[in-house]
Parts: structure tokens; sequence; C-alpha cells
């Protein structure tokens, strides 16, 4: 599998949305899609800095199954139809030695970018590793604003945990991981369990809440003085719905460093070099270790941004996923 598969793959995604391809009725306007961020654009972009650098492209383990877009959730009447959102789910062949601890992979692209198929190379790898893992699709900035990505990833914990026994699931070690804004956004779950602004759709009996967060090189506050960069920036005013001057609450409320509290479960850091991707990180320590909560950091040294997409980095980034998750969940 060379360097094209992600632009090939990409290309036929949105000749499929153009070309009226089942989701939604022909009556409906098309889902707007931001094609910025991709993985093979990604490359493009950092192989000038780092001209030895890798695409990172999907292989499938040995003994892994894959499940490919499973609905987890629909929603009836939105501006674009009824929708339908997906996940693609990796699991272990070998269903005796379950129930799994799972894990939850979002995307990231600045809200209103990227797609699931961005993180199906390292949640194949984990589930090679003993996990069951889903590359989870949600509603970006341009589709609908905060909080409906938050809406969409909780409700597919809840479906993950309504579909445990299917999937061999150990329903009380369920863990978020997330990439860049996706980090944020996991982050922003893990701190908030049972935040009713953040609920809603089918399975309310189920607990959307989960016992571990894993932040890949995203902030944890767009308020902290380390954010600056951030709060000036278009990507989170757009996904918010109003810049900072216009609505300073709404982006403290969305800020995960302002939930930190007991019930925050432990939390791996994987950082790239670049400092503003660390905004409100050591503060966010503070605040875990007021409370005795485990929590782990590991910081890349000259590397870009979207480093998990790239090799060399790819590798030693699921080894730090796979160790803190060890850790937590199995011994």
């Amino acid at each position: 599998m060379n360097n094209s598969f992600w632009h090939q793959l990409l290309c036929g995604l949105v000749l499929a949305c153009l070309s009226g391809a089942p989701v939604l009725a022909q009556s409906s306007p098309p889902i707007p899609y931001d094609t910025s961020f991709t993985p093979q654009s990604t490359y493009l972009k950092e192989r000038k800095n780092f001209p030895n650098v890798e695409l990172v492209t999907p292989q499938l383990p040995r003994g892994v199954a894959w499940e490919k877009d499973v609905v987890y959730r629909e929603i009836k009447d939105t501006p674009y139809g009824d929708r339908q959102l997906h996940a693609d789910i990796f699991h272990p062949k070998k269903t005796a030695a379950g129930p799994y601890p799972a894990v939850l992979l979002i995307h990231g692209g600045g809200w209103r970018s990227g797609s699931k198929f961005n993180l199906i190379p390292m949640a194949q790898q984990l589930a090679a590793a003993g996990y069951v893992t889903l590359a989870v699709e949600y509603r970006l900035a341009l589709e609908a604003l905060y909080p409906a990505s938050l809406v969409d990833i909780k409700a597919a914990i809840r479906w993950l945990r309504a579909h445990a026994r299917e999937y061999h699931v150990d329903p009380e070690k369920i863990a978020v991981l997330g990439c860049s804004s996706g980090a944020q956004v996991v982050t922003l779950i893990g701190t908030t369990p049972s935040d009713p602004q953040f609920e809603g759709g089918a399975y309310p009996d189920q607990s959307s809440d989960v016992q571990a967060i894993v932040n890949i090189d995203g902030v944890v506050s767009f308020i902290h003085p380390e954010a600056e960069a951030e709060v000036k920036g278009n990507s989170a005013s757009t996904w918010l719905g109003a810049r900072y001057e216009e609505n300073p609450t709404l982006w403290t409320a969305a800020s995960p460093l302002e939930h930190v509290s007991a019930q925050t479960p432990p939390i791996l850091f994987v950082n790239s070099s670049i400092p503003r991707f660390h905004a409100g990180r050591d503060d966010f320590f503070q605040k875990l270790d007021a409370y005795g909560t485990y929590h782990e950091v590991h910081t890349l040294p000259d590397t870009p941004h979207p480093f998990w997409l790239l090799h060399p980095w790819f590798k030693p980034t699921v080894g730090y996923v796979r160790g803190f998750l060890d850790k937590v969940f199995k011994e």
C-alpha cells in the first residue's frame, strides 16, 4: 500500500457524496465537508521539513477483525436530512480471551476537517494489542456547532456499552483517544461525566463515562495564557460559533482544564515539540495531583504537530498509548 492510498480514498468519498450516495435523501442539501486535512496532505506538507518521513497506511494485523461503517447513531430531521453516524470497529478474533478493554479514537482537523479513516492505522495496532477499538465519525463544525461533536461521541460510548456483549467489551474499561482538536474534545468528554448538555440520543440507560483519556497533542484550555494563538485563531471560533471576545463564558466552558475534578480518570499526553499545543497542560497536571489521579506525559523531540500520521513517530506513539492503557486496564 503506497502513499496514494489516502488520496484515492478521499477522492472516492468525495465522489460518493457528490453522486448522491445513499446517506442522504436527494432532496436534502449535501453535508458540507472540509477536506483540507488528510494524511496525504500532511505527508506532502511535512516532508519539506522532514524529508525522511513516510506516510502511515492501514495494515490489518493477523488475528484482528474489521467491521466497516457500523451505524452507531441515527439523527432525524437534521438540516441535511436523516443522518447516520458510523464507526469502523476492530477487535481480536479470539473472543474467548475477552472481555477486552475498548478505545474510541477521535480524529483531529481543527474541529472542521478530518475523517475517521485518519486513525484506522492506530485503531488496528491497538486491536492487535488486545483492545476493541472504534474509529468514530462525528459531526464537524461546518455541519453542526459545539456541543454536537461531544453529544455524538458520548452517544458512541453509550452505544458501545449497550453492545458490549456482542463485541466482547468490558464496559467498565472504556477509554477515549483523540488527536489535536480531537484530543481537546475527548479531554472535555473525560472531564465532564454525566453532564446533561453533552448527552443525547439512544441508550439513555447506559453511561457515557470513561475510565481513561489519551490526549495526543491537543490543548486543554482555550483561555489559558499559553493558548493565546488558539484564542486568536479561526478554527475554534468556527466550532464554538463565537470569537472569544464575543462569548468568553462559552470558551471557558469548552476548556477541559476548567472541569478537572476527583472524577477525572487517568490521562496520557503524547505531545509534539510545538509549545502552543501544550497549552494548560502543566496546570492540568497540578489539578490532577491534588486529587491523586495518575497521569503520564511524553514529548517527542523535533516533531511536527501531526506526528501520529507519519513514520518514524507512529510506532513510538502507539507504544506510549499501549503502555499507558495496559497500566490502567491490565495491571
